[in-house]
């Protein structure tokens, strides 16, 4: 199998791709096809020898990826060959196949590309913890994101958006800016053609941000911390400047404010049940629709290499992914899905009709009162029922007291909350939509109406028929679109809820 191998510590031009064995699993381990595997700053560190971690070279980098099992070694139980999983790992992820800790592996939830999954485990979850975990951001508190339009610092903003927070992006050119705008920033601050601590103090009323999240560092660092509020967090996420900043101990005394430390790798490995706890706050809140990565590009493995180098001369925005494969979403159990049918009767004729053509907005006139598609199946499991309560706060028994609810419930066990199903719509609109229309944004506006008709049981499988009711031309390559969400649950005649939707997509 080939790989990508540092065998020379340098920049990402010394790195070579070449055959290795094909390894083997041993116990505990899990052997994975990559089909996606994020770039990350600390990669391009390592193999300068430039990060905490020095392994011995010869060796691959790449610490996330998403792909399929191969095979799994003893005491394995969490996850068999076949299954479409994501994965962290301290190395290793630049290559056709890559051997992981099982405890490190997580199944993919349905509706999820390979892509999107390895773009997501190290940005969100540095991001959360950083925000979470570390600051414990709180809604109505403003918080500053400096490097806001690398793949942290957009993941930052979308959860501090998510967890109600005002948030100021802070990057160095107006198309990063309008990056973080459109990805939920409030206020926005070009460092190269304004002055950091004179924007602050305007756009916070002399008072200054509650948290900042710094993976940056350099000459910014102290400017920023002086305009910390009293009480303020100031989170040390990193150095993509290759500057570490060195911050006068009086500023912290006279600001009453922390600097605290945010190291995501340490922490996945010694709280690993924590890290998990945050990873199911997270797969809710995209579920929910309120994170997605924004991937800029996406390179073959042969071009890994120059992934990196762009990194590092950032000329990429967000997220970049290397490829083995296929990376578009998918369905266990329907993994044929790769266009979306569906039968319509037009003047008694029936006809196939299908989206496998990427369309402009305009052409969803002719679907109106059609039937869009049918999304993959998704099973509402106890696993994503727990999660989607600790999101919310909905702890009733009826949810997630299997026991009680085995003997009390007049359903034979615990249900999904209702919302759960109805927190489904954008991810199986996002399946079916994504790479067919062709938009810069689709933006969720709201729900018209919701009848909620059947429970859902733990262990179900639901699926969202999506059938197109109106489209209006709002003007300036904007369109307003209506559809009604039917969930099916499997083998029953009464759908979980139907649902009219309103989405904004833009040109």
């Amino acid at each position: 199998m080939k790989a990508l191998l540092c065998k020379t510590l340098g920049l990402p031009d010394t790195l070579l791709l070449d055959e290795v064995p094909e390894p083997k699993p041993g116990p505990g381990q899990v052997l994975l096809e990559m089909r996606a595997a994020g770039v990350n700053f600390p990669d391009a560190l390592l193999i300068q020898g430039k990060y905490q971690a020095k392994p011995a070279l010869p060796f691959t980098p790449g610490s996330e990826l998403a792909g399929v099992v191969l095979a799994v070694g003893a005491g394995v139980h969490n996850v068999k060959p076949g299954q479409r999983v994501m994965a962290s790992c301290q190395m290793g992820a630049f290559a056709e196949q890559v051997l992981v800790d099982a405890r490190q592996v997580l199944p993919m939830p349905d509706g999820l590309g390979f892509d999107v999954a390895a773009a997501f485990t190290l940005a969100f979850g540095t991001s959360y913890h950083a925000l979470k975990g570390r600051a414990n951001l709180k809604a109505g508190e403003t918080l500053l994101v400096l490097g806001a339009s690398g793949g942290v610092g957009l993941a930052a903003v979308q959860i501090g958006k998510a967890l109600g927070a005002r948030v100021i992006a802070a990057a160095s050119s107006a198309d990063k800016l309008a990056l973080c705008q459109s990805n939920g920033a409030d206020a926005l601050i070009n460092y190269h053609s304004e002055d950091l601590r004179t924007r602050l103090k305007e756009l916070t009323d002399g008072k200054g941000p509650d948290v900042i999240y710094d993976p940056v560092g350099g000459h910014y660092a102290e400017p920023a911390f002086r305009s910390i509020a009293w009480g303020g967090r100031y989170l040390v996420v990193g150095f993509a400047n290759g500057e570490i900043p060195v911050l006068p101990l009086n500023l912290p005394l006279l600001k009453g404010a922390s600097i605290v430390g945010v190291f995501w790798g340490e922490f996945v490995k010694h709280q690993l049940p924590d890290f998990i706890q945050d990873l199911s706050a997270m797969f809710g809140l995209l579920s929910q629709g309120k994170l997605r990565p924004h991937i800029s590009k996406s390179y073959p493995l042969a071009q890994g290499a120059q992934a990196l180098q762009d990194l590092l001369e950032r000329k990429v925005t967000g997220k970049v992914i290397i490829t083995n494969g296929d990376v578009r979403a998918e369905s266990v159990s329907d993994a044929a899905a790769g266009v979306v049918e569906a039968e319509t009767t037009q003047a008694g004729d029936a006809a196939a009709v299908t989206l496998a053509d990427t369309i402009q907005p305009a052409d969803l006139a002719s679907w109106v009162g059609r039937e869009l598609g049918v999304s993959s199946w998704i099973t509402l499991d106890q696993a994503r029922i727990d999660a989607f309560a600790q999101c919310t706060q909905d702890q009733q028994w009826i949810h997630v007291d299997v026991p009680r609810a085995a003997l009390e419930s007049p359903f034979g066990g615990t249900i999904a909350h209702a919302f759960l199903s109805l927190s489904m719509i954008p991810v199986t609109m996002y399946e079916l939509l994504v790479d067919r229309l062709r938009v810069q944004a689709v933006l969720n506006y709201g729900l018209d109406k919701t009848r909620f008709m059947a429970p859902v049981r733990s262990g179900q499988r639901v699926r969202n028929h999506i059938k197109v009711v109106a489209l209006q031309n709002k003007g300036a390559g904007r369109w307003l679109l209506t559809t009604e969400n039917t969930f099916e649950i499997e083998d029953q005649d009464k759908p979980a809820l139907v649902a009219m939707t309103l989405g904004y997509l833009i040109e």
